[in-house]
């Protein structure tokens, strides 16, 4: 069974910083790709980072490159998403997704998901 456990989700302020892990368990790790998702309130679930995703290795929303890292540690089976310089417009409950093939942001190539961490940037 696939499963994927969120953590390191909180409270932060205007240029705070934050690590997101993501442990996953049930799959070969290196054979998939590993993304980054969040979800406002009122808003649709878009993506934010992926790694094992393109002809680069990973891929960022415009709105968080430059900000925003993604990295894997494939000896824990655990991915992260460093977030550096954290805005207001930042909050939003944060999802851990993979998939064999994904290749990009887009949502509907994503076919696992994890429960989510809540990410709220106080101005």
């Amino acid at each position: 069974e696939v499963q994927l456990v969120e953590s390191g989700g909180g409270l932060v302020q205007a240029g705070g910083s934050l690590t997101l892990s993501c442990a996953t368990s049930g799959f070969t790790y290196d054979d998939y790709a590993i993304g980054w998702f969040r979800q406002a309130p009122g808003k649709e679930r878009e993506g934010v980072a992926c790694i094992n995703c393109s002809d680069t290795g990973t891929r960022y929303a415009e709105s968080v490159e430059g900000r925003f890292t993604i990295s894997s540690d494939s000896d824990k089976n655990t991915a992260y998403l460093q977030m550096n310089d954290l805005k207001p417009e930042d909050t939003a409950v944060y999802y851990c997704t993979a998939d064999l093939a994904a290749y990009g942001l887009d949502i509907y190539m994503w076919d696992f998901w994890g429960q989510g961490t809540q990410v709220t940037v106080s101005s």
